[in-house]
């Protein structure tokens, strides 16, 4: 079971990398003012979402303890970003404001992953 729990945080991590690398791509166009969500973001962020259900379920299976509220800050800022990303994935431009607020969101997420304990 530890293998699985460690197959899923590896693509939990491949998720975190899209969603974040396509924003990092977009930062010249955002100085610029043409930024866009690509595709990479959305899949990146529905990755992080499915298997990060995925892993609550394994740990919570195996009987290890998992920190609900911790859980559920990282998913509501989830929520956040997929739902920006969605809305306005067909937008040519999208507003440096809402654009930079999902790259805030995003790396808001890995520092409460990485430093919540």
């Amino acid at each position: 079971m530890d293998v699985l729990i460690h197959l899923f945080v590896g693509l939990h991590i491949i998720g975190i990398a899209s969603l974040l690398g396509g924003f990092l791509t977009q930062m010249k166009a955002m100085g610029q003012g043409t930024a866009r969500f690509v595709p990479a973001m959305l899949h990146g962020a529905l990755t992080m979402l499915v298997t990060g259900v995925v892993l609550v379920g394994l740990n919570q299976a195996q009987g290890y303890s998992v920190d609900n509220i911790k859980i559920g800050v990282k998913l509501a800022l989830l929520i956040v970003i997929l739902g920006l990303v969605y809305v306005k994935r067909d937008d040519e431009k999208v507003d440096k404001s809402l654009f930079g607020l999902v790259g805030l969101l995003a790396t808001a997420n890995i520092f409460i992953a990485v430093l919540w304990t």
